[in-house]
C-alpha cells in the first residue's frame, strides 16, 4: 500500500503536469472534454504502469484540443519514458506520436505492415510539414488504401 503522503505528492505533481491546477476537487461535470482526458491520463500514470494503453483517447476532441493533447502526451513521454500503446485511426496522429506504426488488416485483424517512424524527437507541429512526415504519411495511406480495397473485394465475394 502506498502511504497517504506519497499519494498526495504524486497526485499534486500529476495535476500540475496535466495543467489541471485549480480543478483538483472539481466534479467531472464541470470539466471540459480535454480536461477529462488529462485527468484520465493522470489517473493512469498515478499507478506507475510499465505500459500505458490508450485506445482512441483523443477521438472525441475538437482539432485544437486534440493538438494540445498530442503535445502534452509527447511531453509526458519525454518525462516518464513509458511504453505507450496508442490506438488511432488518425494517420497524422500516429506519425506524430509514434516510433513504430502497425497497420492492421480488416477481418481478421492482424498486423499487415510495420513502419518505423524515423523522425527525430522532440517533435513539434512543424514536424507535420516536413518532407519525411509526408513520405511516411503517403506510405501509410497507400497501405491502408490497398487493405481497404481487399476488404471491399472480400465483402463483395461473400455477398
Amino acid at each position: 500500500k502506498v502511504p497517504a503522503a506519497e499519494r498526495r505528492k504524486t497526485s499534486s505533481e500529476l495535476i500540475h503536469l496535466m495543467k489541471l491546477d485549480g480543478f483538483a476537487d472539481a466534479y467531472p461535470k464541470v470539466l471540459s472534454g480535454g480536461m477529462k482526458q488529462r485527468a484520465a491520463i493522470a489517473r493512469a500514470l498515478a499507478g506507475d504502469p510499465e505500459v500505458l494503453l490508450m485506445d482512441e483517447p483523443f477521438g472525441a476532441l475538437d482539432a485544437q484540443t486534440r493538438q494540445i493533447m498530442q503535445e502534452l502526451l509527447t511531453d509526458i513521454w519525454q518525462r516518464y519514458r513509458k511504453t505507450v500503446l496508442f490506438v488511432t485511426h488518425d494517420i497524422e496522429e500516429a506519425i506524430f506520436l509514434g516510433d513504430v506504426i502497425y497497420v492492421m488488416t480488416s477481418r481478421p485483424g492482424r498486423i499487415r505492415t510495420t513502419l518505423a517512424v524515423d523522425i527525430p524527437r522532440p517533435r513539434t507541429f512543424d514536424t507535420l510539414t516536413g518532407p519525411r512526415f509526408a513520405e511516411l504519411r503517403n506510405q501509410v495511406v497507400g497501405v491502408i488504401h490497398e487493405e481497404s480495397l481487399k476488404a471491399v473485394e472480400s465483402e463483395l465475394a461473400r455477398a
